[in-house]
């Protein structure tokens, strides 16, 4: 599939649950998306795309719908995704187990790591794909290894300990458990004061930040949460409406 893709991406744009869409990656990419979020299972030894089990379709697997058409794409775009140079990030969420699931996806990922950003305590080789791990994550045999070609997804736990050097570069929550409001009117001082604290903790740590189940509220507007989410400082938006995201 070749598609238009602008020359500057969202770089606050998050593709929730991008396979469920009806061209998954394109329709992210095609407008602009700069963060790509898909969900993986390892049924007999392949890495299936999908939210639960009973959604699994052993065709589509993470190769198929996402890491071969990036290659081709990137080989066909001197080394890139998008013109301007800017590193898609595929936030892979593990959805089996976090050990064997990793070790697979390790397996994989090798296989694609020319066009995959690298990463060791010393140094990161920036390239056109940041792989995130996210969901199940084998905290400890991530951290074990010398060279990664992906990060882990870290928690606002996170913010409190000492990490490796390049062993963290996203910090995700889930809003609903650290916040109470559901998106009408404006936050409270108090949730502004928090908000702003976390986003400085992370951005003082070298991490973007991102939220999951963020306000989508029948009676407000969520530009308005939008709003006030990006003005506080958070990096990553997750979004549904990919479009209404595009124009907003």
């Amino acid at each position: 599939t070749e598609v238009a893709i602008p020359d500057e991406p969202i770089l606050s744009g998050h593709s929730h649950n991008d396979y469920l869409r009806n061209t998954p990656l394109w329709d992210a990419l095609s407008l602009g998306f700069i963060s790509i979020e898909v969900d993986i299972h390892l049924v007999e030894g392949a890495l299936l795309v999908g939210h639960d089990e009973e959604d699994l379709d052993t065709t589509k697997t993470l190769q198929s719908l996402y890491l071969d058409p990036l290659r081709d794409h990137v080989r066909a775009h001197s080394g890139w995704v998008y013109p301007s140079e800017h590193s898609l990030d595929l936030l892979i969420d593990i959805k089996s187990d976090a050990r064997s699931t990793y070790e697979a996806l390790r397996g994989v990922l090798a296989q694609y790591s020319e066009m995959l950003t690298s990463y060791s305590e010393t140094s990161v080789q920036p390239s056109a794909i940041d792989v995130i791990v996210s969901g199940n994550r084998p905290r400890e045999l991530m951290m074990n290894e010398p060279v990664r070609l992906a990060t882990y997804d870290g928690r606002i736990a996170d913010l409190e300990t000492e990490v490796p050097a390049n062993f963290i570069s996203l910090i995700s929550a889930n809003w609903e458990e650290h916040f109470e409001w559901r998106g009408r009117g404006s936050l409270n001082d108090r949730h502004q004061l928090r908000l702003a604290q976390i986003v400085q903790a992370a951005h003082r740590g070298g991490f973007r930040l991102r939220f999951w189940n963020t306000p989508s509220p029948r009676n407000g507007s969520v530009e308005d949460v939008w709003s006030q989410l990006l003005n506080a400082g958070v990096d990553l938006m997750n979004i549904d409406d990919l479009r209404a995201y595009r124009d907003f």
